[in-house]
């Protein structure tokens, strides 16, 4: 996904920064990320309230492997639902929900 397709993804937030990160790509919106694109998959910001309509849509929480610990670690960020890929609608409502749980973090 390019510089372009992710504007184009993020576009009912307005304008957006892209930055590298993690071998990837945060997405920025008003100074705060509220997206991570990470080996190929788009993920969503959130918190327990965001989490919880992440959780009920189907997405998948980020969780990794401690290097040391091998536990596993659970990340702040859920990837997009399903519904949203096909319907902009969705997804504005959903990149609303990841834009809300940054601001409030």
């Amino acid at each position: 996904m390019d510089h372009d397709a992710i504007e184009e993804m993020f576009q009912s937030v307005g304008p957006v920064t892209i930055k590298r990160m993690f071998g990837g790509q945060g997405v920025y919106v008003d100074g705060r990320i509220f997206a991570v694109r990470l080996r190929g998959e788009m993920m969503l910001k959130g918190d327990e309230e965001a989490g919880a309509l992440y959780e009920q849509a189907g997405s998948r929480r980020w969780v990794y492997t401690h290097n040391k610990t091998g536990k596993p670690v659970k990340m702040p960020y859920w990837s997009v639902p399903e519904d949203a890929w096909d319907d902009p609608d969705e997804m504005a409502r959903w990149v609303r929900v990841a834009v809300d749980a940054a601001m409030r973090g």
